[in-house]
Protein backbone atom coordinates (compact mmCIF):
# COMPACT_ATOMS: atom_id res chain seq x y z
CA UNK A 1 0.00 0.00 0.00
CA UNK A 2 1.09 3.37 -0.60
CA UNK A 3 -0.14 6.87 0.74
CA UNK A 4 -1.76 8.55 -2.06
CA UNK A 5 -0.75 12.05 -3.04
CA UNK A 6 -4.24 13.72 -3.99
CA UNK A 7 -7.45 13.04 -2.90
CA UNK A 8 -8.81 14.38 -6.09
CA UNK A 9 -9.61 10.99 -7.93
CA UNK A 10 -12.17 9.84 -4.70
CA UNK A 11 -15.99 9.54 -5.83
CA UNK A 12 -16.91 12.74 -3.90
CA UNK A 13 -20.21 12.66 -5.52
CA UNK A 14 -20.92 9.39 -4.44
CA UNK A 15 -21.51 10.23 -0.93
CA UNK A 16 -24.56 12.15 -1.77
CA UNK A 17 -25.85 9.30 -3.45
CA UNK A 18 -25.55 6.80 -1.02
CA UNK A 19 -27.19 9.39 1.42
CA UNK A 20 -30.28 9.78 -0.37
CA UNK A 21 -30.83 5.98 -0.57
CA UNK A 22 -29.90 5.80 3.26
CA UNK A 23 -31.92 8.43 4.30
CA UNK A 24 -35.10 6.82 2.43
CA UNK A 25 -34.50 3.78 4.45
CA UNK A 26 -34.49 5.53 7.62
CA UNK A 27 -37.65 7.03 6.56
CA UNK A 28 -39.06 3.67 5.65
CA UNK A 29 -37.68 1.95 8.68
CA UNK A 30 -39.14 4.80 10.87
CA UNK A 31 -42.48 4.61 9.41
CA UNK A 32 -42.36 8.29 8.67
CA UNK A 33 -44.86 10.57 6.72
CA UNK A 34 -42.26 12.93 5.53
CA UNK A 35 -38.89 13.84 6.02
CA UNK A 36 -36.24 16.66 5.16
CA UNK A 37 -32.66 16.22 5.99
CA UNK A 38 -30.43 19.73 4.74
CA UNK A 39 -26.64 19.58 5.70
CA UNK A 40 -24.21 22.45 5.08
CA UNK A 41 -20.59 22.95 4.80
CA UNK A 42 -18.77 26.15 5.06
CA UNK A 43 -20.66 28.99 3.16
CA UNK A 44 -23.04 26.40 1.51
CA UNK A 45 -25.67 23.72 0.82
CA UNK A 46 -23.94 20.29 0.38
CA UNK A 47 -26.98 17.85 0.40
CA UNK A 48 -30.80 17.81 0.30
CA UNK A 49 -32.89 14.94 0.24
CA UNK A 50 -37.17 14.82 0.58
CA UNK A 51 -38.92 11.70 1.51
CA UNK A 52 -42.90 11.39 1.57
CA UNK A 53 -46.00 13.33 1.72
CA UNK A 54 -46.01 16.83 3.55
CA UNK A 55 -50.21 16.12 3.55
CA UNK A 56 -51.55 12.79 2.84
CA UNK A 57 -55.22 13.64 2.08
CA UNK A 58 -54.40 16.08 -0.40
CA UNK A 59 -51.17 13.52 -2.03
CA UNK A 60 -48.75 16.74 -1.65
CA UNK A 61 -45.06 15.13 -1.97
CA UNK A 62 -42.61 16.76 0.40
CA UNK A 63 -40.34 19.38 -1.72
CA UNK A 64 -37.92 22.13 -1.01
CA UNK A 65 -40.56 24.06 -0.75
CA UNK A 66 -42.76 22.52 2.52
CA UNK A 67 -42.76 24.68 5.36
CA UNK A 68 -42.95 22.94 8.71
CA UNK A 69 -44.26 24.28 12.18
CA UNK A 70 -40.64 23.74 13.36
CA UNK A 71 -41.48 23.79 17.50
CA UNK A 72 -38.88 24.70 19.83
CA UNK A 73 -36.21 25.68 17.20
CA UNK A 74 -37.96 28.67 16.96
CA UNK A 75 -36.79 29.48 20.40
CA UNK A 76 -33.39 29.66 18.47
CA UNK A 77 -34.07 32.05 15.82
CA UNK A 78 -36.23 34.17 18.53
CA UNK A 79 -32.85 34.56 20.65
CA UNK A 80 -31.16 35.69 17.73
CA UNK A 81 -34.03 38.67 17.08
CA UNK A 82 -33.75 39.53 20.41
CA UNK A 83 -29.43 39.75 20.23
CA UNK A 84 -30.14 41.78 17.12
CA UNK A 85 -31.85 44.29 19.33
CA UNK A 86 -28.52 43.69 22.21
CA UNK A 87 -26.42 44.94 19.82
CA UNK A 88 -28.53 47.99 19.06
CA UNK A 89 -27.05 48.63 22.47
CA UNK A 90 -31.19 48.58 23.77
CA UNK A 91 -30.19 46.26 26.54
CA UNK A 92 -27.63 44.03 28.46
CA UNK A 93 -27.53 41.10 29.01
CA UNK A 94 -27.21 41.57 32.82
CA UNK A 95 -29.99 44.31 32.64
CA UNK A 96 -33.22 43.81 34.52
CA UNK A 97 -36.04 42.97 32.50
CA UNK A 98 -38.63 44.16 34.67
CA UNK A 99 -37.72 47.67 32.87
CA UNK A 100 -38.62 47.21 29.50
CA UNK A 101 -41.64 44.73 30.04
CA UNK A 102 -43.33 47.32 32.76
CA UNK A 103 -43.79 45.34 35.96
CA UNK A 104 -41.95 43.92 37.99
CA UNK A 105 -40.70 40.55 36.57
CA UNK A 106 -39.54 38.66 40.08
CA UNK A 107 -39.70 35.25 41.56
CA UNK A 108 -42.30 35.83 44.19
CA UNK A 109 -39.73 34.16 46.78
CA UNK A 110 -36.67 35.69 45.70
CA UNK A 111 -37.87 39.39 45.51
CA UNK A 112 -34.82 41.31 45.63
CA UNK A 113 -33.12 38.88 42.81
CA UNK A 114 -33.63 40.58 39.18
CA UNK A 115 -34.46 38.52 36.46
CA UNK A 116 -32.27 38.97 33.80
CA UNK A 117 -31.95 38.40 30.08
CA UNK A 118 -29.36 36.04 30.45
CA UNK A 119 -31.13 33.93 32.36
CA UNK A 120 -34.14 34.15 30.14
CA UNK A 121 -32.11 32.84 26.95
CA UNK A 122 -30.28 30.00 28.83
CA UNK A 123 -33.58 28.68 30.68
CA UNK A 124 -32.27 29.60 34.18
CA UNK A 125 -34.74 32.66 34.97
CA UNK A 126 -36.49 29.97 37.31
CA UNK A 127 -39.79 30.68 35.45
CA UNK A 128 -41.06 27.45 34.44
CA UNK A 129 -44.27 25.80 32.19
CA UNK A 130 -46.02 25.35 36.05
CA UNK A 131 -50.41 24.63 35.72
CA UNK A 132 -51.50 28.27 34.13
CA UNK A 133 -49.11 28.25 31.81
CA UNK A 134 -51.54 26.09 29.34
CA UNK A 135 -54.57 27.92 30.34
CA UNK A 136 -53.20 30.98 29.58
CA UNK A 137 -51.66 29.84 26.30
CA UNK A 138 -55.10 28.92 25.51
CA UNK A 139 -56.39 32.14 26.63
CA UNK A 140 -53.73 34.20 24.00
CA UNK A 141 -55.15 32.00 21.11
CA UNK A 142 -58.88 32.61 21.82
CA UNK A 143 -59.22 36.57 23.67
CA UNK A 144 -59.03 39.65 21.32
CA UNK A 145 -57.41 41.51 22.32
CA UNK A 146 -54.89 38.40 24.14
CA UNK A 147 -54.49 39.11 28.17
CA UNK A 148 -51.37 40.72 29.19
CA UNK A 149 -48.55 38.28 30.08
CA UNK A 150 -48.26 39.99 33.34
CA UNK A 151 -51.60 37.69 34.39
CA UNK A 152 -49.45 34.66 34.24
CA UNK A 153 -46.45 35.82 35.91
CA UNK A 154 -47.73 37.79 38.81
CA UNK A 155 -49.27 36.52 41.97
CA UNK A 156 -52.96 37.27 41.85
CA UNK A 157 -53.04 37.20 38.41
CA UNK A 158 -56.07 35.75 36.10
CA UNK A 159 -53.71 32.57 35.24
CA UNK A 160 -50.97 32.65 38.11
CA UNK A 161 -50.27 29.54 40.06
CA UNK A 162 -47.56 29.07 42.66
CA UNK A 163 -45.55 26.39 40.13
CA UNK A 164 -45.04 28.88 37.15
CA UNK A 165 -42.28 29.87 39.63
CA UNK A 166 -39.06 27.68 40.82
CA UNK A 167 -37.75 27.56 44.46
CA UNK A 168 -34.13 27.89 43.22
CA UNK A 169 -32.83 31.38 42.91
CA UNK A 170 -32.78 32.93 39.61
CA UNK A 171 -29.69 32.33 37.43
CA UNK A 172 -28.61 29.10 39.72
CA UNK A 173 -30.55 25.90 38.20
CA UNK A 174 -31.97 25.37 34.50
CA UNK A 175 -35.30 24.22 33.65
CA UNK A 176 -36.11 24.46 29.67
CA UNK A 177 -39.06 26.86 29.46
CA UNK A 178 -42.05 27.47 26.50
CA UNK A 179 -43.27 30.50 29.18
CA UNK A 180 -39.61 32.07 29.17
CA UNK A 181 -40.10 32.81 25.77
CA UNK A 182 -43.28 33.76 25.63
CA UNK A 183 -41.15 36.79 27.91
CA UNK A 184 -38.44 36.59 25.35
CA UNK A 185 -41.00 37.87 22.85
CA UNK A 186 -42.93 40.05 24.96
CA UNK A 187 -39.11 42.09 25.31
CA UNK A 188 -38.47 41.91 21.49
CA UNK A 189 -42.09 43.82 21.02
CA UNK A 190 -41.12 46.24 23.64
CA UNK A 191 -37.74 47.33 23.12
CA UNK A 192 -38.17 47.31 19.26
CA UNK A 193 -42.02 48.74 18.92
CA UNK A 194 -43.41 46.11 16.31
CA UNK A 195 -45.48 43.03 16.98
CA UNK A 196 -42.95 40.17 17.19
CA UNK A 197 -44.03 38.21 14.02
CA UNK A 198 -43.44 41.85 11.81
CA UNK A 199 -40.34 42.60 13.74
CA UNK A 200 -39.36 38.56 13.01
CA UNK A 201 -40.10 39.06 9.49
CA UNK A 202 -38.22 42.40 9.02
CA UNK A 203 -35.23 42.04 10.61
CA UNK A 204 -34.39 38.15 11.19
CA UNK A 205 -36.07 36.34 8.23
CA UNK A 206 -35.90 38.82 5.15
CA UNK A 207 -32.58 39.65 5.29
CA UNK A 208 -31.96 35.93 5.30
CA UNK A 209 -34.06 35.67 1.82
CA UNK A 210 -36.36 33.44 4.14
CA UNK A 211 -40.30 33.56 3.17
CA UNK A 212 -41.66 31.65 5.99
CA UNK A 213 -42.68 32.72 9.05
CA UNK A 214 -44.09 33.04 12.88
CA UNK A 215 -47.61 34.22 11.07
CA UNK A 216 -49.51 31.52 8.58
CA UNK A 217 -50.80 34.57 6.51
CA UNK A 218 -46.81 35.42 5.42
CA UNK A 219 -46.90 32.10 3.48
CA UNK A 220 -46.86 32.48 0.25
CA UNK A 221 -48.87 29.12 -0.36
CA UNK A 222 -50.84 27.40 2.41
CA UNK A 223 -50.42 24.03 0.20
CA UNK A 224 -46.55 24.58 0.85
CA UNK A 225 -47.27 23.94 4.57
CA UNK A 226 -46.66 20.65 6.03
CA UNK A 227 -49.88 19.00 8.18
CA UNK A 228 -48.22 17.55 11.31
CA UNK A 229 -49.55 13.57 11.96
CA UNK A 230 -49.37 11.43 14.82
CA UNK A 231 -50.65 7.88 14.15
CA UNK A 232 -51.13 9.30 10.27
CA UNK A 233 -53.89 11.63 12.23
CA UNK A 234 -53.28 15.35 11.87
CA UNK A 235 -52.52 17.13 14.64
CA UNK A 236 -51.79 20.55 13.66
CA UNK A 237 -51.76 23.14 10.24
CA UNK A 238 -54.31 20.84 8.98
CA UNK A 239 -55.85 23.15 6.57
CA UNK A 240 -57.24 21.19 3.67
CA UNK A 241 -55.64 23.90 1.22
CA UNK A 242 -57.78 26.95 2.32
CA UNK A 243 -55.84 29.79 4.16
CA UNK A 244 -57.04 30.02 7.53
CA UNK A 245 -58.93 34.10 8.55
CA UNK A 246 -56.57 35.98 9.86
CA UNK A 247 -56.79 37.07 13.67
CA UNK A 248 -58.35 39.90 14.96
CA UNK A 249 -55.54 42.15 15.85
CA UNK A 250 -57.62 45.60 16.02
CA UNK A 251 -56.90 45.36 19.43
CA UNK A 252 -53.66 43.92 19.93
CA UNK A 253 -51.19 46.01 22.38
CA UNK A 254 -47.44 45.69 20.94
CA UNK A 255 -45.29 44.39 24.18
CA UNK A 256 -48.08 42.71 26.23
CA UNK A 257 -48.22 39.18 25.84
CA UNK A 258 -45.33 38.30 22.99
CA UNK A 259 -46.93 35.00 23.45
CA UNK A 260 -49.59 35.30 20.53
CA UNK A 261 -46.98 34.60 17.59
CA UNK A 262 -45.68 31.75 19.08
CA UNK A 263 -41.76 32.67 19.96
CA UNK A 264 -41.80 29.34 21.44
CA UNK A 265 -42.68 27.29 18.91
CA UNK A 266 -44.70 28.52 16.26
CA UNK A 267 -41.67 29.13 13.13
CA UNK A 268 -43.29 28.14 9.67
CA UNK A 269 -39.86 27.59 7.49
CA UNK A 270 -38.82 25.22 5.08
CA UNK A 271 -35.52 22.92 5.85
CA UNK A 272 -33.73 24.45 3.02
CA UNK A 273 -34.25 27.92 4.67
CA UNK A 274 -33.36 26.59 8.00
CA UNK A 275 -30.08 25.52 6.61
CA UNK A 276 -29.53 29.61 5.93
CA UNK A 277 -29.11 29.57 10.19
CA UNK A 278 -26.82 26.80 10.37
CA UNK A 279 -24.70 28.91 7.52
CA UNK A 280 -25.29 31.90 9.45
CA UNK A 281 -23.73 30.37 13.10
CA UNK A 282 -21.03 28.39 10.77
CA UNK A 283 -19.85 31.75 10.09
CA UNK A 284 -20.15 34.32 12.64
CA UNK A 285 -23.16 35.74 11.86
CA UNK A 286 -22.91 36.37 7.88
CA UNK A 287 -25.07 34.18 5.54
CA UNK A 288 -23.98 34.84 1.56
CA UNK A 289 -22.79 38.37 2.41
CA UNK A 290 -25.60 39.14 4.81
CA UNK A 291 -23.82 39.95 7.72
CA UNK A 292 -27.20 39.16 10.84
CA UNK A 293 -25.42 39.24 13.43
CA UNK A 294 -21.87 40.14 14.82
CA UNK A 295 -18.78 37.70 15.14
CA UNK A 296 -18.99 38.47 18.85
CA UNK A 297 -22.68 38.18 19.28
CA UNK A 298 -22.68 34.50 17.93
CA UNK A 299 -19.63 34.06 20.55
CA UNK A 300 -21.57 35.21 23.02
CA UNK A 301 -24.87 32.78 22.04
CA UNK A 302 -22.51 29.82 21.46
CA UNK A 303 -20.88 30.73 24.94
CA UNK A 304 -21.04 28.26 27.81
CA UNK A 305 -23.77 29.88 29.68
CA UNK A 306 -25.06 27.06 31.63
CA UNK A 307 -23.48 23.33 32.30
CA UNK A 308 -24.98 20.50 34.02
CA UNK A 309 -22.77 19.14 37.80
CA UNK A 310 -25.11 16.52 38.66
CA UNK A 311 -27.51 18.50 40.47
CA UNK A 312 -28.16 22.55 38.54
CA UNK A 313 -30.34 21.53 36.79
CA UNK A 314 -33.24 19.22 34.57
CA UNK A 315 -31.34 17.89 32.03
CA UNK A 316 -34.07 16.02 30.60
CA UNK A 317 -32.83 12.43 30.43
CA UNK A 318 -29.18 13.36 29.81
CA UNK A 319 -30.46 15.61 26.55
CA UNK A 320 -29.69 18.93 28.09
CA UNK A 321 -26.03 19.46 29.48
CA UNK A 322 -25.13 22.70 28.67
CA UNK A 323 -27.20 26.12 27.46
CA UNK A 324 -25.57 29.13 25.91
CA UNK A 325 -27.63 31.91 24.93
CA UNK A 326 -31.12 30.43 23.12
CA UNK A 327 -28.30 28.03 22.00
CA UNK A 328 -28.46 23.97 22.92
CA UNK A 329 -24.58 23.05 23.67
CA UNK A 330 -24.04 19.55 22.52
CA UNK A 331 -21.40 18.31 24.62
CA UNK A 332 -21.28 14.65 23.60
CA UNK A 333 -21.41 12.90 26.89
CA UNK A 334 -21.83 8.87 26.47
CA UNK A 335 -25.14 7.64 26.74
CA UNK A 336 -26.87 11.71 26.45
CA UNK A 337 -26.24 14.61 24.30
CA UNK A 338 -24.18 12.71 21.10
CA UNK A 339 -24.88 13.48 17.85
CA UNK A 340 -21.99 12.51 16.54
CA UNK A 341 -19.35 10.69 18.62
CA UNK A 342 -16.84 12.77 20.70
CA UNK A 343 -18.20 15.69 18.57
CA UNK A 344 -19.24 18.69 20.48
CA UNK A 345 -21.94 21.34 18.12
CA UNK A 346 -24.04 23.57 18.70
CA UNK A 347 -28.15 24.38 17.73
CA UNK A 348 -31.20 23.29 18.86
CA UNK A 349 -33.78 20.63 18.69
CA UNK A 350 -37.94 20.42 18.28
CA UNK A 351 -40.98 18.38 19.42
CA UNK A 352 -44.57 19.59 18.88
CA UNK A 353 -47.75 17.66 17.22
CA UNK A 354 -46.03 14.66 15.85
CA UNK A 355 -43.39 16.87 14.16
CA UNK A 356 -39.13 16.46 15.24
CA UNK A 357 -36.75 18.78 14.38
CA UNK A 358 -32.93 19.34 14.75
CA UNK A 359 -30.79 22.09 13.54
CA UNK A 360 -26.88 21.83 14.76
CA UNK A 361 -23.63 22.96 14.02
CA UNK A 362 -20.11 22.04 14.24
CA UNK A 363 -18.20 25.93 13.60
CA UNK A 364 -14.56 23.85 13.51
CA UNK A 365 -15.28 21.91 10.34
CA UNK A 366 -18.67 24.08 9.31
CA UNK A 367 -20.75 21.26 9.35
CA UNK A 368 -24.43 21.85 9.86
CA UNK A 369 -27.34 19.63 9.71
CA UNK A 370 -30.77 19.97 9.59
CA UNK A 371 -33.71 17.15 10.09
CA UNK A 372 -37.13 17.60 10.04
CA UNK A 373 -39.85 14.84 9.91
CA UNK A 374 -43.41 15.93 10.06
CA UNK A 375 -44.97 12.17 11.83
CA UNK A 376 -45.07 8.68 11.46
CA UNK A 377 -47.86 6.13 10.80
CA UNK A 378 -49.43 3.80 13.37
CA UNK A 379 -47.20 1.23 15.14
CA UNK A 380 -43.87 3.71 14.70
CA UNK A 381 -44.26 6.32 17.88
CA UNK A 382 -41.24 7.17 18.73
CA UNK A 383 -38.81 5.39 20.88
CA UNK A 384 -35.87 6.43 23.10
CA UNK A 385 -32.68 5.96 20.57
CA UNK A 386 -30.34 3.34 22.20
CA UNK A 387 -26.93 4.98 22.33
CA UNK A 388 -28.06 8.86 23.45
CA UNK A 389 -30.93 10.84 24.53
CA UNK A 390 -31.89 11.55 21.38
CA UNK A 391 -35.00 9.34 19.77
CA UNK A 392 -34.31 6.28 17.81
CA UNK A 393 -34.80 7.85 14.72
CA UNK A 394 -32.54 10.78 15.25
CA UNK A 395 -29.79 8.23 15.86
CA UNK A 396 -30.54 6.63 12.34
CA UNK A 397 -30.54 10.21 10.85
CA UNK A 398 -27.47 11.03 12.18
CA UNK A 399 -25.78 7.55 11.73
CA UNK A 400 -26.26 7.89 7.87
CA UNK A 401 -24.76 11.77 7.96
CA UNK A 402 -21.81 10.46 9.84
CA UNK A 403 -21.48 7.68 7.44
CA UNK A 404 -21.67 10.21 4.28
CA UNK A 405 -22.26 13.80 4.59
CA UNK A 406 -19.84 14.38 7.52
CA UNK A 407 -16.98 12.34 5.06
CA UNK A 408 -17.68 15.05 2.09
CA UNK A 409 -17.74 18.04 3.83
CA UNK A 410 -14.50 16.97 5.15
CA UNK A 411 -12.90 16.28 1.57
CA UNK A 412 -14.61 19.40 0.20
CA UNK A 413 -12.87 21.39 2.52
CA UNK A 414 -9.57 20.57 2.12
CA UNK A 415 -8.36 22.54 4.14
CA UNK A 416 -5.40 20.20 5.81
CA UNK A 417 -5.02 20.88 10.13
CA UNK A 418 -1.13 21.26 10.60
CA UNK A 419 -1.39 19.45 14.22
CA UNK A 420 -3.66 16.37 12.35
CA UNK A 421 -1.60 16.84 9.01
CA UNK A 422 2.13 16.48 11.52
CA UNK A 423 0.88 13.70 14.06
CA UNK A 424 -1.21 11.12 12.03
CA UNK A 425 1.26 8.98 10.40
CA UNK A 426 -0.01 6.42 7.39
CA UNK A 427 2.26 4.00 6.98
CA UNK A 428 2.26 0.27 5.35
CA UNK A 429 -1.05 -1.01 7.57
CA UNK A 430 -0.12 1.00 10.68
CA UNK A 431 -1.93 4.50 11.46
CA UNK A 432 0.10 6.39 14.05
CA UNK A 433 -0.82 8.71 16.43
CA UNK A 434 2.06 11.36 17.40
CA UNK A 435 -0.30 14.09 19.05
CA UNK A 436 -1.03 15.53 22.48
CA UNK A 437 -3.88 14.69 23.17
CA UNK A 438 -6.77 11.82 22.57
CA UNK A 439 -7.90 11.38 19.46
CA UNK A 440 -11.00 8.85 17.77
CA UNK A 441 -9.93 8.11 14.31
CA UNK A 442 -12.31 6.60 11.81
CA UNK A 443 -11.41 4.41 8.52
CA UNK A 444 -14.48 4.87 6.19
CA UNK A 445 -14.71 3.13 2.53
CA UNK A 446 -14.29 5.12 -0.26
CA UNK A 447 -18.05 5.64 -0.50
CA UNK A 448 -17.58 7.32 3.15
CA UNK A 449 -19.14 4.23 4.99
CA UNK A 450 -17.56 3.82 8.17
CA UNK A 451 -15.61 0.12 8.46
CA UNK A 452 -13.85 1.22 11.72
CA UNK A 453 -13.94 3.57 14.56
CA UNK A 454 -11.23 3.94 17.54
CA UNK A 455 -9.75 5.47 20.19
CA UNK A 456 -6.06 6.56 19.87
CA UNK A 457 -3.46 8.01 22.85
CA UNK A 458 -1.12 9.90 22.08
CA UNK A 459 1.98 7.96 21.05
CA UNK A 460 -0.54 4.41 19.79
CA UNK A 461 -0.91 2.77 16.60
CA UNK A 462 -2.99 0.59 14.98
CA UNK A 463 -2.93 -1.89 12.56
CA UNK A 464 -5.64 -1.84 9.96
CA UNK A 465 -6.15 -4.64 6.83
CA UNK A 466 -4.64 -4.11 3.21
CA UNK A 467 -7.65 -1.92 1.23
CA UNK A 468 -8.14 1.51 0.02
CA UNK A 469 -9.57 4.01 3.34
CA UNK A 470 -10.59 7.59 4.23
CA UNK A 471 -9.23 8.54 7.14
CA UNK A 472 -11.00 11.06 10.05
CA UNK A 473 -9.62 11.75 13.19
CA UNK A 474 -12.07 14.11 15.92
CA UNK A 475 -10.03 15.49 19.20
CA UNK A 476 -11.69 16.91 22.35
CA UNK A 477 -11.94 20.43 20.73
CA UNK A 478 -13.63 18.81 17.83
CA UNK A 479 -12.44 17.82 14.15
CA UNK A 480 -8.72 17.82 13.64
CA UNK A 481 -9.10 16.66 10.03
CA UNK A 482 -10.37 18.60 7.49
CA UNK A 483 -7.74 16.56 6.20
CA UNK A 484 -7.95 12.98 5.16
CA UNK A 485 -5.50 10.34 3.49
CA UNK A 486 -6.03 7.33 1.84
CA UNK A 487 -3.75 4.82 1.19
Amino acid sequence: MRLLATLLLLPVAGFAQNLQQQLQNVATANGLIGMSVVTTCGTGVQDVVHTGKSNVALNINVTDSTRYRIASISKLVAAIGLMRLHEQGLFGLDDDVSTALGFSFRNPAFPTVPITYRMLLSHTSSFQDGTGYADFLNATYSTAPPPPISELALPGGDWYTANLWRTEQPGTYFTYSNANYGIVGTLIEALSGQRFDVYMRQQVLLPLGINGGYNVQDLNSVDDLAVLYRNSTPQADNFNGVMPPAPDLSQYVIGSNGLFFAPQGGLRISALEMARFAILLNNEGTYDGTSLLQPGTVALMLGDEWTWNGSNGDNYYGLFRSWGLGVHRITAQSGGDVVFPGLAMFGHAGEAYGLISDLYVDPATGFGLVFITNGYTPGNAYQFGSTSAFYGVEEDVYAALLQYAVPACSLSANVPHADATNALLLSGDRISWTGTTNIVASLHDVTGRVIARFEMAPGTGRTVPAGTYLVRCMGPGGNLARMWGAW
